[in-house]
């Protein structure tokens, strides 16, 4: 009866009768470009002093080679989105790599400091366009519960595991090549991903949303998000009760609520709050932007404890990550795929999460002397295992029963709160971190005689930092692990969804439903 039904619905929704063929093949180009973006996010912090002492930019302005970046893609993700569903997501997935590839080529000539600032604000703006398009491709292009499951367990594992990737690659190329190939890897990715799509890239028809542009929507979101990174970018660099920092969160708060007045009251809106409101999707975005804040200040601080602590070379930092790729692709490939045409998306959600925490957990027990092979490496296995499994179900839900005009916006929101996740984990743990770090050596230096004990306390007091700011990672695990388990009440794919009040009465049609 349920699949009379679902066929039903999709009649009724004018859902295409036969799935695209060239659907597979499409998604090794669009995971092509995933990685691409995911591995731009890590693989430059590697190659970062390096490139630092080439250009000569000062310790003051370095920062900007990463906000550059995070200011042009958080701020303008909304507009990505929608843009994807007015232009048809092809097109702005060709051009967003064509883009791409363009700004990685200007960044790795780069001779001074401001070409290079430059180019990364570019490599921003086109990541920005491009990767909503490739999320809400694969909500177009796979429908069926079974399919879309694995393609997004293939997906999530590369979104997941792809920054550590990074890290590997990001040290390879430092350590034997040069930084300047951090950036030239790109263009290779780019030119096969982009005229892989070309040809095999079929969007459904009749899923583009054709209204005018919400031009203050634009403005508002831009300026709102880009304000709220940069504040908590100059959180980590200047602290908190800096009167920029403070006066950045003020203006971020007044225009994003400026930004939700103006999208309720337009009748073409750049975000359309059913996007958003709906609790599923709500409960997706709102859990999977807490998750990202513990994993992105724990890669910077694993990556500075296994170099300045351990005394580990770049390459052997980035296989040191290898379990946490391992345990994310298992995650999400083998538990969740397998799982999530059988179980409601929170029951391997909320448990992701709290195994995650459970590796986050084990990482409060870090000392100078910890073994790799004790403490880091069930850790980080458990960590990749947990969030591989909760990353698989959030990215399908994300999309999942959303209008296809709707799509490009609803990938947007899943990269945004991702993105603004990892701006806001960086400043605030590091933050926790080295308030940490100073207060032990105040208390401990006093003590230290010799120059080998100062070293040893100052070593000690980085571990307390580190520990510290974990165990607020452990906590914010907790509460997205709580959130996904309250929040999100779909049913399993396949089935009707549970809906949160009489209001949403008429949304009762199976879940896999994307195309009109």
């Amino acid at each position: 009866m349920g699949t009379s039904m679902s066929q039903t619905a999709s009649k009724a929704l004018g859902a295409p009768a036969a799935p695209d063929a060239g659907r597979w093949k499409a998604l090794v180009f669009i995971a092509l470009a995933q990685l691409m973006v995911v591995l731009d996010a890590t693989i430059v912090n590697i190659a970062l002093p390096s490139a630092q002492q080439d250009l000569g930019i000062s310790d003051g302005n370095r920062q900007w080679v990463v906000t550059a970046y995070a200011l042009a893609f958080g701020g303008l993700l909304l507009f990505g989105g929608r843009i994807a569903d007015l232009w048809g997501r092809k097109k702005a997935f060709v051009v967003g790599l064509g883009g791409f590839a363009a700004a990685s080529a200007l960044g790795g000539a780069a001779t001074n400091e401001a070409m290079m600032f430059g180019a990364r604000a570019l490599q921003g703006v086109f990541g920005a366009l491009l990767a909503p398009a490739a999320l809400s491709l694969l909500a177009v292009m796979f429908t069926d519960a079974k399919e879309r499951a694995k393609a997004f367990g293939i997906y999530g594992a590369i979104a997941g595991g792809g920054g550590a990737v990074g890290l590997i690659l990001g040290g390879f190329l430092t350590e034997y090549l040069d930084w300047r190939w951090t950036f030239f890897v790109n263009i290779p990715f780019a030119i096969v991903a982009a005229a892989g799509a070309y040809f095999v890239i079929r969007e459904p028809e009749g899923g583009r949303n054709r209204s005018p542009l919400d031009i203050p929507g634009v403005i508002l979101s831009t300026l709102g998000l880009v304000a709220l990174v940069y504040g908590f970018t100059r959180a980590e660099s200047d602290g908190w009760s800096d009167s920029v920092t403070v006066g950045m969160f003020v203006a971020s708060a007044v225009l994003l609520l400026a930004f939700v007045v103006v999208e309720s009251k337009v009748k073409a809106p750049l975000l359309p709050l059913r996007v958003v409101t709906e609790r599923n999707r709500g409960g997706v975005y709102l859990s999977l932007g807490l998750a990202i804040i513990a994993m992105f200040g724990l890669f910077l601080f694993l990556t500075y404890y296994l170099q300045i602590v351990k005394g580990y070379s770049p390459v052997k930092t980035g296989f040191a990550f290898l379990p946490m790729i391992v345990g994310m692709i298992t995650g999400s490939t083998q538990i969740g795929t397998r799982l999530m045409t059988r179980v409601a998306p929170r029951l391997l959600m909320g448990p992701g999460f709290l195994v995650a925490a459970l590796g986050m957990l084990l990482l409060t027990r870090l000392e100078i002397g910890s073994s790799y092979a004790a403490l880091l490496l069930p850790a980080m296995l458990l960590l990749g295992l947990g969030m591989g499994t909760a990353f698989m179900p959030a990215m399908s839900l994300s999309t999942q029963g959303v209008e296809p005009r709707d799509a490009g916006v609803a990938s947007a929101m899943v990269n945004t709160s991702q993105q603004v996740g990892g701006a806001i984990g960086t400043a605030l743990l590091n933050t926790i971190a080295a308030s940490a770090t100073t207060s032990y050596i105040a208390d401990h230096i006093v003590g230290a005689t010799s120059r080998s004990q100062q070293q040893l306390v100052q070593l000690e007091g980085m571990v307390e930092g580190y520990t510290s700011a974990i165990w607020f990672a452990v906590g914010i695990l907790v509460v997205a692990a709580a959130i996904a388990l309250t929040f999100v009440n779909a049913g399993r794919p396949g089935t009707t969804a549970v809906t949160g009040s009489d209001e949403d009465a008429a949304d009762e049609v199976p879940i896999p439903v994307v195309a009109h």
